[in-house]
């Protein structure tokens, strides 16, 4: 009974410490820095930081398709890149505007609904 009991202790503490160790070994979520400019693009090149890795870690080749991907997302990563030093160098240009000529809510234009198909 004692062996029992035993046994059932040290898995319980495994599962804990387990989980609690994989709580932080976890990738954090992209979130925007306190005062940061552009939070959503600096929040895209974090997402995109974590994929890199994922993907360089990844044990398949996927027939040669992690190997592109990883290129995409080092291509993305340098347009988001060029996107900060563009707004940075345009700081009038940034902020899209609504028709009407006021900016739209949250800095970005309304989406035009999708052309019918038949």
């Amino acid at each position: 009974m004692l062996k029992r009991r035993s046994a059932v202790a040290a898995l319980v503490l495994g599962l804990v410490l387990g989980v609690s160790s994989l709580a932080f070994t976890q990738d954090k979520p992209a979130r925007p820095e306190r005062g940061e400019r552009h939070p959503q693009i600096h929040a895209a090149m974090r997402a995109l930081n974590v994929a890199a890795r994922h993907l360089e870690r990844a044990e398949h080749d996927f027939g040669g398709h992690r190997a592109k991907a990883l290129e995409l997302v080092k291509q993305a990563e340098q347009e988001l890149e060029a996107a900060l030093a563009y707004a940075k160098a345009n700081p009038e240009k940034g902020t899209r505007r609504a028709p009407g000529g006021t900016p739209a809510p949250g800095g970005g234009t309304p989406t035009m609904p999708a052309p019918k198909t038949q």
